[in-house]
């Protein structure tokens, strides 16, 4: 009990400074002027948020003329937002917002001698004024700009006309009509033409020192502070500041398909669990996503090269290395499932069900669906194949004959307030050891990421196969509250004698999506991980109950902050060992 007031002792200054921070954010954020908050981008809905995405691929797929825009934005780039308000002028009439330029009181009437006399030019001479359709959108009034726009265009189209004398010359009177509208219009048409050029160079510039025409850098950078509580689980560990980055460069080469190589660092390891005794306890229980893929000294790895193409009406998805199957099948919980990235549920456990956790690597899906696309009722079905050892060419190794999980999934979606999810995954596992939810570590493979040593654990002599089944749901019944939960069964048949076993798990989650603020998430999610009883050779067999609540933050579009708490209940299936209590303050910077 002292160990753990000392360690609540410690942390309370870093909570306590955390706290004002956010507060004073918040502050200042509901001082800032109902103008600023106008010109706030509207929240962008992540795949996994939207419940009927059972279609979707894991990232939004870029179209190409995101691809073209220049990702780097710099004070220069207010000579594009000058031409824009410019171009705007004058097409909300009843607007109230504040006059900020006396161009805006001279707008030209249809009435006007200049729109008669430019009105007249561009009958004659075929101008294209104004808008690419040659019309001035009706009898409105044109602002200036616009005008001096339409003006320029007829200016160029005359001048074309009298360098190659292939039509009949401008009249004299046309010529004095246009020296005269010259003069008449000639500050604004300065005004255009030195933007215009402003913008060429900046262009030029932008395209001179791109990186790419095809290729867009997104980024997450995750900062974590974590502790564990609880007998001796809590004395023989530390409070720990961990981190993981990851670099995705997403490449598009039609506007339609996209191909991810992210590059990933990290230096987080999951704590130790203890028992009464003193000796480790043989789990994975606890695992927090941003201890997955993570190098533990800041190593820089590929950790997924996958892509993404539509064929007809069929989605495809080919990973090369670091496949998992929630990258191109629908898990059914949103707001938790983040892809083991840093803006959902803190563990492993809650992001999705344990059933995506068996096998990765290299192989390839397809999603195809059924119906109409704008159907109300949307149904499709997932298969998918992932190789653990693919790249190994030894014997009883590679694509075929290592270790591998196949995948099928039915998914029915009703609108976006309702979708199921039916699962099997058939997994063959060598001999030599390894787990059973290894997310792709392979033969002989430690790496384990959810549930117990006694659900986890393989035959170390002999092969084995598994079947496992699964169903996950989610409904939202209003844009403030959704509910979502899995169940899944696992049968694990070895080739040995006393090598059989079943494992079970379930959980449910509810969601309060904007809570407190637009882009906010409080999350609750119960259940029990993966878990098996009277296995030969292990000991306990008590369920080990996962209870997690955390609330994330946003404090801006790139940064958001997410306190939490895991508990868990009788760890490695015993009742004897002490209880663990996993606290995490969690900053995620997205870029």
């Amino acid at each position: 009990m002292s160990h753990l007031l000392w360690k609540t002792l410690v942390l309370s200054p870093v909570v306590l400074g955390v706290t004002v921070l956010v507060s004073a954010r918040a502050m200042a954020t509901e001082v800032a002027s109902s103008s600023e908050n106008a010109r706030a981008k509207a929240a962008q809905t992540k795949t996994s948020e939207a419940i009927g995405a059972s279609l979707l691929i894991q990232t939004e797929q870029p179209t190409a003329d995101q691809f073209l825009v220049a990702q780097a934005k710099t004070e220069d780039n207010s000579v594009l937002e000058q031409v824009n308000r410019y171009s705007s002028e004058g097409k909300n009439q009843n607007s109230l917002s504040q006059v900020t330029s006396v161009s805006q009181f001279s707008d030209v009437q249809p009435t006007d001698w200049a729109f008669q006399a430019l009105q007249s030019l561009v009958e004659r001479y075929g101008c294209i004024a104004g808008y690419p359709n040659a019309t001035y959108r009706g009898n409105r009034a044109l602002t200036r700009y616009e005008f001096a726009a339409g003006l320029n265009a007829c200016l160029d189209r005359v001048n074309e006309l009298i360098a190659t004398a292939t039509a009949d010359l401008v009249t004299k009177q046309d010529l004095t009509t246009l020296q005269r509208l010259q003069e008449e219009f000639s500050a604004e048409l300065g005004t255009l033409r030195g933007r215009v050029d402003a913008v060429e160079a900046r262009t030029a510039e932008l395209e001179a020192n791109q990186f790419s025409t095809t290729t867009k850098l997104v980024g997450e950078a995750i900062f974590a502070v974590s502790d564990v509580f609880g007998g001796n689980t809590g004395d023989n560990n530390n409070t720990v500041f961990q981190d993981r980055v990851r670099l995705d460069l997403q490449t598009s080469f039609t506007g339609r398909d996209v191909l991810h190589t992210r590059l990933a660092a990290g230096n987080a390891r999951a704590f130790s669990q203890l028992d009464n005794g003193g000796f480790p306890i043989d789990t994975a229980e606890g695992t927090q996503t941003y201890e997955v893929g993570s190098t533990g000294n800041n190593g820089v790895i590929i950790d997924w090269l996958a892509y993404y193409v539509p064929i007809g009406p069929v989605q495809a998805y080919f990973a090369a290395t670091g496949g998992i199957h929630s990258d191109y099948v629908a898990t059914n919980n949103p707001y938790f499932e983040d892809f083991d990235g840093g803006n959902g549920a803190l563990s492993t456990f809650a992001s999705e069900s344990p059933i995506y956790r068996i096998g990765g690597g290299a192989g390839a899906a397809l999603t195809l669906p059924f119906g109409s696309g704008g159907s109300f009722f949307k149904p499709s079905l997932t298969i998918g194949y992932l190789a653990s050892n693919a790249n190994n060419p030894a014997q009883n190794q590679g694509l075929l004959e290592g270790n591998y999980a196949a995948l099928g999934q039915l998914n029915f979606s009703v609108g976006d307030r309702f979708s199921i999810g039916a699962t099997y995954v058939h997994g063959y596992h060598g001999a030599g050891g390894g787990n059973l939810f290894d997310l792709g570590g392979g033969l002989g493979s430690t790496n384990r990421v959810v549930g117990t040593g006694q659900s986890n654990t393989l035959s170390a002599l002999n092969a084995s196969s598994s079947n496992s089944y699964g169903i996950s749901a989610a409904f939202k019944p209003s844009d403030k509250l959704s509910v979502s939960g899995f169940v899944s069964y696992h049968d694990v048949i070895g080739f040995g004698a006393g090598d059989d076993y079943e494992a079970w798990s379930y959980g449910l989650g509810i969601a309060l999506p904007d809570f407190g603020k637009r882009g906010n998430v409080l999350g609750i999610f119960a259940g029990a991980e993966p878990y098996s009883f009277n296995r030969p050779g292990f000991a306990g067999n008590d369920i080990p109950y996962h209870f997690e609540g955390f609330y994330k933050y946003r404090v801006s579009d790139n940064i958001s902050i997410t306190p939490g708490v895991i508990w868990l209940t009788s760890p490695g299936q015993s009742s004897e060992n002490d209880d663990a209590i996993i606290g995490t303050l969690r900053t995620t910077f997205t870029f």
